[in-house]
């Protein structure tokens, strides 16, 4: 799974060409055996996370929704995209 992001115990990754399941952009996110697809908009869409580590990772997608958007972009079209910063 191509890593866009790792930082207090929580990974960010995206799939690539990732349309089937959820249209909207997002990312999929590992905490422990947790396991989450969080829109870039913060929106739960499947999975579940501790309530600490969702802020967490909803503060992210706000601090660095250009870049993660710039990532879906080139995810969804199979190609690289570049790592973004933990905070």
């Amino acid at each position: 799974m191509p890593e866009l992001s790792r930082f207090a115990g929580i990974v960010i990754y995206m799939l690539f060409k990732d349309i089937q399941h959820h249209n909207k952009p997002h990312v999929h996110v590992c905490y422990g055996e947790y396991e989450a697809s969080i829109g870039v908009d913060g929106e739960l869409l499947a999975g579940s996370l501790p309530r600490k580590q969702m802020k967490i990772v909803i503060g992210w997608l706000a601090l660095h929704e250009e870049e993660v958007y710039a990532a879906w972009n080139k995810a969804v079209q199979g190609e690289h995209f570049n790592k973004v910063d933990a905070m």
